[in-house]
């Protein structure tokens, strides 16, 4: 039985999208908490409660966009992947690159998925459910 709300870090530089999916989330009457980092160094430091920032509770789940200044998401995943603490930490790829590169790339670091925003209203009513039915159904390790 969950004894926590998984919160959601959401990697995203782009205010319309930060936008849509909140207004996905209300659509879906979604209650997790969301945090918000505008690039990849923002999401470690809120990872890793570091730079002012307050360290992001377990249990959470990532969602990555890849194109974003300071740290795109892949140097994000690749840093994530080699931080001892951070490795296994679960993230969705969320993003409008269909660049075969950065998805070999991002799956080569171990995303659970990897979704297309091409219709950013629709694909994050889509991510959201599925992401509301995943953290339900899968056990998330205790800290």
């Amino acid at each position: 039985m969950k004894t926590k709300t998984v919160t959601f870090l959401l990697v995203e530089d782009d205010d319309i999208d930060i936008t849509a999916l909140k207004r996905a989330l209300k659509k879906a009457k979604f209650a997790n908490p969301v945090r918000i980092a505008r690039d990849g160094i923002e999401a470690l430091d809120i990872l890793r409660g570091t730079n002012d920032q307050e360290r992001i509770e377990s249990p959470y789940l990532i969602l990555l966009d890849i194109n974003m200044p300071r740290m795109n998401g892949i140097e994000f995943l690749k840093e994530m992947r080699a931080d001892e603490t951070l490795k296994s930490d679960i993230v969705f790829v969320l993003t409008t690159s269909s660049a075969e590169e950065d998805i070999v790339s991002a799956y080569n670091y171990n995303v659970a998925g990897y979704i297309l925003k091409s219709n950013a209203a629709q694909s994050f009513q889509t991510a959201i459910d599925m992401l509301d039915s995943y953290w339900k159904v899968v056990e998330f390790p205790v800290e």
